[in-house]
């Protein structure tokens, strides 16, 4: 008999790379992510990475009053970990990005390991119109945007986040992140076994196929 493999399933709801106009399943509202959440713990996952969005330009926002909206209805009605973003949106400043997390305290939310540049301007390529201009500005502007995550802002964010028992799923957007993430777990910011997030995709970060 084949050893059955314990593996745990996490669901990122909206995240804050894709705007409304890419496709019409993305969860806007608070009603619509929590309902999402719900459904994403139905079907098996175990941690549900949550974002949010204004409800009526679909706008990544980091506003705890939004997250409000959507955290009591999760919690009511299923038994997962939420995992509240500090990514936020890499237009955000890390003190904007980190509002949830210091407001609602929770046992696990996310750290990007790193700045990197954060391309998503090929995508303007795909779409031949958009719902609502920030979302042409949104991909236009990442032609020159860095998402700022130094070692000062994770060491102030992680010393934060300890003081209210949360603990990090670090997202290791390139393979310099790795080695970020050693650095910190050497000066004792990050001890006990560590939740990574490997993220692919993102122009000039990990890729998932290598093109020769």
């Amino acid at each position: 008999m084949a050893t059955q493999r314990k593996v745990i399933i996490t669901c990122a709801l909206t995240g804050a790379i894709h705007t409304p106009s890419m496709s019409p399943h993305l969860p806007v509202t608070p009603e619509e992510i929590a309902e999402s959440g719900i459904a994403a713990a139905e079907a098996g996952a175990a941690i549900i990475h949550l974002h949010a969005r204004d409800p009526i330009t679909g706008k990544p926002t980091q506003d705890p009053a939004v997250f409000e909206r959507i955290l009591p209805r999760m919690k009511g009605a299923t038994n997962a970990v939420i995992n509240l973003t500090t990514g936020g949106s890499p237009h955000m400043s890390v003190e904007e990005r980190m509002r949830p997390a210091m407001e609602f305290k929770p046992e696990l939310a996310s750290m990007n390991m790193g700045s990197i540049n954060f391309g998503l301007f090929p995508m303007l390529s795909r779409y031949e119109s958009f719902q609502h201009e920030w979302e042409r500005e949104h991909l236009e502007n990442s032609r020159d945007l860095v998402f700022k995550n130094t070692f000062a802002d994770i060491e102030k964010a992680m010393t934060l986040g300890a003081a209210n028992d949360t603990r990090f799923e670090c997202e290791c957007y390139d393979i310099g992140h790795l080695y970020s993430l050693r650095h910190m777990m050497d000066r004792g910011f990050i001890s006990g076994r560590v939740f990574v997030q490997s993220v692919f995709g993102i122009l000039v970060a990990l890729a998932p196929i290598l093109r020769m």
